[in-house]
């Protein structure tokens, strides 16, 4: 007979590998964060605020709540350094169901979702580059059109999606060699990109900056609060969309946190480092995109100088940026700095959400090859079955489809994964905790209040009520998906 008890050799006894040192750790943080959004959202953001004074708010208070997240988070890193991460915290804080709820939704929506979403700008991007890269569908592929929660979905393959499924297919593939070879790809393409943006932020603040731009942005008489009436708290929290998108991703390093040296100490380090140096340069990116261009300009994604030439980008402000400082070929620089940006933000979502799906396979919560690691360490079946979805929703979906969906999603979890700190004072006073979460218990408090608020404004919004309403409506179907599967997994065998 045949023994069936695990070796050294087979998937199920191998162990992960410590690869991730603490600036591998950062750069996995803040190339998570820095995929387009920066580059795009604001646009959306200007045209609903329509106020330069409430464009730099947004991004301050979606700075504010990434940072007091990443703060709570550490706290939780620090005591359960495993694969998994923040599904890790809400089972040991609120139990199995808690924790596949999150698992089900990041599967479904948020991992996969921001995944393909940055992909597709990925194509989009390209197209700046090579204008055949086009949004328009291929005759030859299945087409539908419908509407799904008040937004016309358009299912269907174009040359801008193929782009994108190529680059997830490409990004997985490396993944799949191992976490050495993933992280090369993260920690180099951060480094390139966040110089990149860097390069822009000072360009746009000296060489770029222009008198009429600066007039019409920040004097005394247009830089000011409007009035902050309920319809513009309520304008005001449906932009946050945009912004709170770009700045997502963050807790991705706590996925990975079994692969991570000396996890207690670096995991807080790289949540704090990681997002302020992104939240900082989000702030110095709009403050630059404003030196540039007046707010027509930003909220158009044009360029709208003294010569009252107007170009459109499709929301692409910084190519409208870069274009005033370079001319014509600005275009084409900022559309390779974004391609860099959104291949290595897209390896670093790749490489850390699998991590997730093999936790939940260890607990029986997903299929069952996903909890086994291939002979490079790596969740292989993990990383196949996130590619197969996440090019699905490629097909069915543009970039602000998309992100729509994903952010109430995450900001409940969030929220709730905040809420779990406080039960886990409570549940386990004892417990090591090798950080302690600064300014507790105001700070993750405040934490809660905020991204509650948000995700409560933005089920009261027009523009993302029915988006929102989807987005709680996929996590309360995981809840007989849940039972069912674990019924499934304790009937026994014939």
């Amino acid at each position: 007979m045949t023994s069936t008890t695990p070796t050294a050799d087979t998937p199920s006894s191998r162990e992960f590998v410590k690869a991730l040192t603490l600036t591998d750790a950062t750069m996995l943080v803040a190339g998570s964060m820095i995929g387009s959004g920066i580059f795009i959202v604001s646009a959306e953001i200007s045209r609903t605020v329509n106020s330069p004074f409430w464009l730099l708010m947004a991004w301050i208070v979606s700075g504010v709540v990434t940072i007091f997240g990443a703060l709570a988070y550490g706290e939780l890193a620090a005591m359960y350094p495993r694969a998994g991460g923040q599904y890790v915290f809400l089972r040991e804080s609120m139990g199995h169901l808690m924790g596949f709820l999150y698992g089900w939704t990041l599967f479904v929506v948020i991992q996969t979702g921001t995944i393909a979403a940055v992909a597709v700008a990925f194509g989009k991007f390209l197209g700046v580059l090579w204008p055949a890269i086009t949004p328009d569908r291929y005759a030859w592929f299945p087409q539908m059109d419908f509407t799904t929660a008040g937004t016309p979905v358009q299912l269907g393959l174009s040359p801008q999606r193929l782009i994108a499924l190529i680059t997830i297919w490409v990004l997985t593939w490396i993944n799949l060699r191992g976490i050495k070879e993933g992280k090369i790809v993260q920690t180099t393409l951060t480094i390139v990109k966040t110089g990149a943006l860097a390069a822009l932020i000072l360009l746009g603040l000296t060489i770029g900056r222009h008198p009429e731009a600066i007039a019409a942005n920040f004097s005394n008489g247009n830089f000011n609060p409007v009035a902050f009436i309920p319809a513009f708290i309520i304008a005001f929290g449906s932009a946050l969309v945009g912004s709170l998108f770009a700045s997502d991703a963050w807790n991705n390093v706590t996925f990975a946190a079994a692969e991570v040296h000396s996890p207690q100490r670096n995991l807080p380090r790289a949540l704090i480092y990681g997002t302020g140096l992104v939240c900082l340069l989000y702030l110095l990116a709009n403050i630059s995109y404003l030196s540039v261009l007046p707010l027509h300009g930003v909220a158009n994604g044009a360029t709208v100088m003294e010569r009252g030439i107007q170009y459109a980008t499709q929301d692409r402000v910084a190519s409208a940026v870069a274009e005033t400082i370079f001319g014509a070929a600005g275009a084409s620089i900022m559309a390779a700095a974004i391609l860099i940006s959104t291949f290595g933000c897209n390896n670093g979502l790749i490489l850390s959400g699998a991590r997730v799906y093999y936790a939940m396979a260890r607990d029986k919560l997903f299929f069952a090859k996903a909890g086994t690691l291939n002979r490079n360490h790596v969740p292989a079946a993990a990383l196949v079955a996130q590619s197969i979805w996440t090019s699905l929703l490629c097909l069915t979906g543009t970039y602000g489809q998309l992100l729509n969906y994903v952010i109430f999603a995450a900001l409940i979890f969030y929220a709730l994964t905040t809420v779990g700190l406080f039960r886990l004072r409570t549940l386990r006073p004892d417990a090591e905790r090798p950080y302690k979460v600064v300014g507790y218990p105001v700070l993750p408090a405040l934490y809660i209040i905020l991204a509650s608020a948000i995700a409560v404004i933005l089920l009261i919004a027009d523009q993302t009520r029915a988006q929102a309403i989807s987005g709680f409506v996929i996590v309360l179907l995981g809840v007989p998906v849940y039972f069912i599967w674990r019924r499934v997994e304790s009937a026994p065998a014939r």
